[in-house]
């Protein structure tokens, strides 16, 4: 059984480098960005992605977030271009949240945190397997998308009606023919480095891509998330909130930007 980490004070992300020595590793995510000291570089390329909603498998409370996993033995949907050479395919996207609508988000911006903030997982194809490629320094690149308060985001909604199926830890259904392109901004302009998984075990395989526009969602669309629970059926609920890590040094990491 591998050491069960979690958010709370004694399993939380204080905590994670006792058993996960990386996580004070010399590229740790997330950060806070500062666009400021983002530099503009004009060979990185627009994203290309790819999506077929055909792909989209099941959706699962992990007990840490929900994740919204893919069938990815083919090369259906896919990321290119971007800060990457190679395709890299979509296996999961899942999301992180705040108690409140003040915080929730594992990258900031310039010390700002957004309520939420949405990862599309991806795994490079020169590898075999998900698995494999999350241990190689250009294994995967991951998406980021913010959220803030505003309109209401029907793209969202599908997923949040069928949290009352995966309320509890280890609760799991299919969901069918959802395209992740919907959660999109419209403007893909981005900030790219390298960096980490957020969660254990903190391999720092992963290329960021944070996207720079945020998607909206409703305070009622907000508080659907907290109804989630970390905990498993019969046990004493805990509600699924606050399961972000907060921003790493960045050790002389550069951070690009893909406009001006």
């Amino acid at each position: 059984m591998s050491h069960a980490w979690g958010y709370a004070a004694t399993n939380g992300p204080e905590k994670w480098a006792d058993h996960f020595p990386i996580a004070n590793g010399p590229r740790q995510s997330p950060i806070d960005i500062v666009p400021a000291e983002a530099s503009y570089d004009a060979g990185l390329k627009p994203l290309n992605l790819k999506y077929d909603p055909s792909t989209c498998l099941d959706i699962l409370n992990n007990g840490h977030s929900f994740q919204v996993t893919f069938v990815d033995d083919t090369d259906s949907s896919t990321l290119t271009d971007g800060p990457i050479s190679g395709i890299y395919r979509l296996k999961q996207f899942h999301f992180h949240w705040g108690g409140s609508d003040d915080r929730g988000s594992e990258h900031t911006v310039a010390g700002t945190k957004y309520p939420a903030e949405l990862h599309l997982v991806h795994w490079n194809t020169k590898y075999a397997s998900f698995g494999e490629a999350a241990s190689q320094p250009d294994g995967l690149a991951v998406v980021g998308v913010f959220l803030k308060i505003g309109e209401k985001n029907i793209n969202l909604q599908k997923l949040l009606d069928a949290f009352d199926v995966i309320k509890s830890k280890g609760k799991q259904t299919t969901f069918a023919n959802f395209d992740p392109f919907t959660l999109l901004p419209g403007c893909l302009d981005y900030w790219t480095y390298l960096g980490s998984l957020t969660t254990p075990p903190l391999l720092e395989s992963v290329t960021w891509i944070v996207c720079k526009e945020p998607i909206s969602i409703t305070p009622e669309q907000m508080a659907k998330f907290r109804t989630l629970l970390f905990s498993a059926e019969g046990e004493s609920e805990c509600c699924m909130v606050d399961n972000y890590r907060p921003p790493q040094p960045l050790k002389g990491r550069a951070v690009r930007a893909s406009f001006q």
